[in-house]
Order: C-alpha cells, then sequence, then structure tokens
C-alpha cells in the first residue's frame, strides 16, 4: 500500500470517519480495493511518511472529486496520519472567500464596491485620496500591511496573540499609504481583514455565521470555519510545523492569533474543491457573481492587472488558470482551477518547508497531461549590470543578465546612469544607479541615535559596536546593519534602512521599507 492509502486508511480509523476517497474510490474501515492510483500524484509527495508532516491533495476532473488523499502525519505526538478529511489553515486562500462575501452584500445593494472604505471603517484615517472597497480587494488600496508593521515594532505575527482590535489600532496610527491607491499593486492583509469587519457591520452578524450561512452551508463545506478563536477545539485539524533546515528536528508551529478574512479559513481539500466548482456551477451566486469575482482589476488609467477579488488569474504553462496560494506559521496551501480544462487542485500542507504552490502544479501536470507546454526558457535579460536603486521606495537591486531582477521585469537604460523597469502589466519604476560604500567611523557615528515612531509606536537606536553599525529594539534585539549604498543599509528581516538628512545634511530621521511597507518613518530625537 503507497503512503498516500496508508494516510487515507489510518485517518479513517482513526478518527472513526466512514471512509475516505483516493482515486474515487471508497477506502472504508482501513481496506482499500480495486484502487488504480496515481503513481505520478504519489512522487510529488514521495518525501512524507508517518514520521514527518505532510499534505492531503484533491483534484477534481470535470466537476467531479477523481483523487482525495494525504501524505505524512496530521499530529506527529499522537500518530494521527493526514487524509482527506484533515483539517488545515489555507493562509490567503481565505481570501476569495471574504471578497465573496463582501460581493453577495454588494449584489444585494448593501454597500458598494466603489463605496469609501471609511464609509464603514471610520477609524481609517483620511487621506485626501478616494480610498474604496474595491481598492482593498485587489491590492491597490496602498494601504501598509499592519502583519509588517506590528513585525517592525517587534511583535511579528505568530508571536503574539493579534485580533481585529489591533489591526484597527495599528490602521488608525498610519498617517500615510504606500502609494495612491488605484495607481500600483502591492499585496496588503490590512485591506482583507477591514473587508471582514465590514461584513460584520454591514450584515449585524459575525463574519464565521454569515460565512457559514451564505457561502459553507449551500456548498455542502461541513468541514470549514474561521479561527476566530485559536483556543477553539477542531477536530481533526493537522497541527502545524517547522521543520528544522539543518538537523531536520521538527517543532509545533501554530497560527495563535485572532485575525481573519485575510486568512485565517479551517478546511479541508474536498470542501476546497467544491468551493473551486461553484465558479463552474453557481450554487452560491450566480453566472455574474462568479463571473465579477474573476474578473481581473484595473488601474485607475485603466490599464488591468492580475488580481481579480481575492484571486489571481493568470496563465500556467499556456493553460488559462485562476488560483491562490495561502501560508501562515507552518502551514501552506495552493488552490488553483484551469477552467478550459475543468480541473482542479487543492494542496493542503502542515510544515512550513512544504511548497504546495510547486505540489499542486506538478500535480496538475498529471492530469493535464499534453494540455500544458513545458515552460519556455527565458534568454538572459540584457542589461547595463550594476547596483541600482528605486525611486519609489529606496530599496536596491543588483541586476546581472541571469539575475532575477533583471528577467522579472523588463529595463530599459538612459546611458546615465538611470534605468526604467515595467512588469507585465506596464507599470513602470524609476531607478538610479548606485555604488557600494564602505562608511568611515565618522560615517557610522553620524548615524547613532535614538528615533521614534508614532506609527509603529517603538524606538529604534542606532549604535557603533565593533567596527559596525547595529539598531537595537527593546527589550533585546540588535539588528546588524550591512552597507548597501550611501546612507542605505541592508537590515535583515527588517528590510532596508534608510537614513535621512536635512538641507544642511544632518541625519534627522530615518526609513524602515519592506515590500508591504514602503517608507516607515521614523524622527531622530
Amino acid at each position: 500500500m503507497n503512503a498516500r492509502l496508508f494516510a487515507a486508511v489510518a485517518l479513517a480509523t482513526a478518527l472513526g470517519l466512514g471512509h475516505a476517497t483516493v482515486d474515487g474510490q471508497a477506502v472504508r474501515g482501513g481496506a482499500v480495493t480495486g484502487v488504480d492510483h496515481h503513481s505520478g500524484v504519489d512522487g510529488v509527495f514521495a518525501k512524507y511518511n508517518p514520521s514527518t508532516p505532510g499534505c492531503a491533495v484533491g483534484v477534481a476532473t470535470g466537476g467531479t472529486p477523481v483523487l482525495t488523499g494525504g501524505y505524512g502525519s496530521a499530529d506527529l505526538e499522537h500518530d494521527v496520519a493526514i487524509g482527506p478529511e484533515t483539517i488545515f489553515e489555507a493562509g490567503s486562500v481565505s481570501k476569495q472567500f471574504t471578497a465573496a462575501a463582501v460581493l453577495l452584500l454588494a449584489r444585494e445593494g448593501k454597500l458598494s464596491l466603489d463605496d469609501p472604505v471609511r464609509k464603514y471603517i471610520p477609524e481609517l484615517p483620511d487621506y485626501g485620496t478616494p480610498l474604496l472597497i474595491r481598492h482593498m480587494l485587489n491590492h491597490t488600496s496602498g494601504l501598509r500591511d499592519w502583519g509588517s508593521v506590528a513585525g517592525i515594532a517587534g511583535w511579528p505575527r505568530t508571536s503574539r496573540v493579534h485580533t481585529h482590535a489591533h489591526v484597527l489600532e495599528i490602521v488608525s496610527h498610519q498617517k500615510a499609504l504606500n502609494f495612491t491607491p488605484g495607481t500600483r499593486w502591492s499585496y496588503s492583509n490590512t485591506g482583507f481583514n477591514l473587508a471582514a469587519m465590514i461584513v460584520e457591520r454591514v450584515s449585524g452578524t459575525s463574519f464565521q455565521d454569515f460565512t457559514r450561512a451564505r457561502l459553507f452551508q449551500p456548498l455542502g463545506m461541513t468541514h470549514t470555519s474561521w479561527r476566530d478563536d485559536y483556543t477553539r477545539i477542531v477536530k481533526g485539524r493537522a497541527i502545524a510545523y517547522h521543520e528544522d533546515r539543518d538537523g531536520g528536528a521538527f517543532h509545533t508551529d501554530m497560527p495563535f492569533e485572532n485575525v481573519y478574512g485575510n486568512g485565517g479559513l479551517l478546511t479541508t481539500v474536498g470542501d476546497l474543491l467544491r468551493w473551486s466548482e461553484n465558479f463552474v456551477t453557481p450554487v452560491v451566486g450566480d453566472a455574474s457573481f462568479v463571473a465579477e469575482q474573476q474578473q481581473p482589476g484595473t488601474f485607475a488609467d485603466g490599464r488591468t492587472h492580475g488580481y481579480a477579488l481575492g484571486l489571481f488569474v493568470g496563465r500556467y504553462k499556456g493553460v488559462r488558470e485562476v488560483y491562490h496560494s495561502g501560508s501562515t506559521a507552518g502551514y501552506s496551501a495552493f488552490l488553483t482551477r484551469f477552467p478550459d480544462s475543468h480541473v482542479s487542485v487543492a494542496v493542503l500542507c502542515n510544515v512550513d518547508t512544504a511548497r504546495a504552490t510547486q505540489y499542486a502544479h506538478d500535480v496538475a501536470d498529471v492530469y493535464l497531461g499534453d494540455r500544458v507546454r513545458p515552460a519556455a526558457s527565458r534568454p538572459a535579460a540584457d542589461v547595463t549590470a550594476g547596483q541600482y536603486r528605486s525611486l519609489v521606495t529606496g530599496v536596491a537591486v543588483t541586476l546581472a543578465r541571469d539575475s532575477a531582477a533583471a528577467r522579472t521585469r523588463a529595463w530599459t537604460f538612459d546611458g546615465g546612469g538611470r534605468a526604467t523597469a515595467t512588469d507585465e502589466f506596464g507599470t513602470s519604476e524609476g531607478f538610479q544607479r548606485v555604488e557600494p560604500v564602505k562608511p568611515t567611523a565618522a560615517d557610522l557615528a553620524a548615524y547613532a541615535g535614538t528615533y521614534e515612531s508614532a506609527e509603529a509606536e517603538t524606538t529604534l537606536t542606532a549604535a557603533v559596536e565593533n567596527g559596525g553599525l547595529v539598531l537595537k529594539r527593546r527589550p533585546a534585539t540588535a539588528i546588524k546593519l550591512t552597507p548597501v549604498y550611501a546612507d542605505a543599509f541592508s537590515a535583515g528581516s527588517l528590510g532596508t534602512v534608510i537614513f535621512r538628512r536635512d538641507a544642511s545634511s544632518k541625519v534627522t530621521a530615518l526609513s524602515v521599507v519592506q515590500d508591504r511597507v514602503w517608507d516607515m518613518r521614523f524622527t531622530r530625537r
């Protein structure tokens, strides 16, 4: 019996389930007969076994589940195997459900996607420019990601119990957006937390109850709920794990936060396949409802980008794909659908080293067969090699003919040290060539001091130690700063730190720059 069948049988037996399903065949009471297993799928998950965490996988073709099963262990302490009814946390795969809940209210006339967010969330600062619900649902809001802000303050997600009250408090302190809403694209969990709050405020019921009644129950998603109380007992839930990169030991890595809408969906691969089929044969909503949710968004100037309402829309090896990935603590997830082939794949994993997106695509290859084309090899980009500073964020990238930065966007150069990078949706960003620096002792001393941010509600102290610069944050964090270019330093997980000068060249502030927070300003005391 292969690992997938073992896992399905073990779960059915251990949890007393009536049956599990593998390759469309019933597994009952620990016995399996007549199963035509897919060796190609087995190969995708070959590394997982009863002594490791692992993944559940589900595949539907033509609207019918043809494979649901599991590999590895859902609970290493109690030797519970992963099976088709194991519940995992789906991370950002959850976002499409939040968007659907908002869209239901919009179609009932209780709100509009083009309403200002402050109409429902007055705690949000007035940024002097329209910030709409639609902007939040397709990541063009410019809202700083609250988890990134909390991380800058020393409390990253999974390090303390965050609630929606914390989200609102963090959002209320933000004096600026990353950009003018509708002009650029930047992934932000904040918008989906606020969207869940809007559903509660408009519907007058909890997000849990609203989605259960309007989304999950109509589709028979009986194993799906939200982690709105991390202490709640959830029967059949897989424990999440962190895997040591050196020794291979496993440690529990569970999310303990009461935020949802951005993530927090507890579900199974079977329930996700039911949801995916709703986009083909709607039970929740109708044809126009599911079409609207899958319509790629547009920027203010009319350009289309690749994100709809809680869903990415693109292509995989030449095949049209609607999808989303997710990860929270040790969980990772991927749900994808190939509309033209009527194939859906769901993968849910409970260890942080798992690659749910890759696994799902590898499984899709098995079922799509010759409908997928091998990914074309991309020629080395023709770039002027060197280090370039973004004129938008200040972050530096190193360009070379074989570098990822060179291949992901189209680059043009003016010959005078300036460059422009344009992504596939036509969004351009200016860059200026900068040279590496080696600050002198006097240079480093000029940065030393204490810097405060009311937005992050924390203080950073720059100090010279052992010939280098460090940033200290209470209670006992010291972050090494590595020079990148003049006044800019790499700060590891903190991102990029850029010291700011006034007209007289005196250092008066510093900025922390990350992917989801473009300029968190700290003022020098």
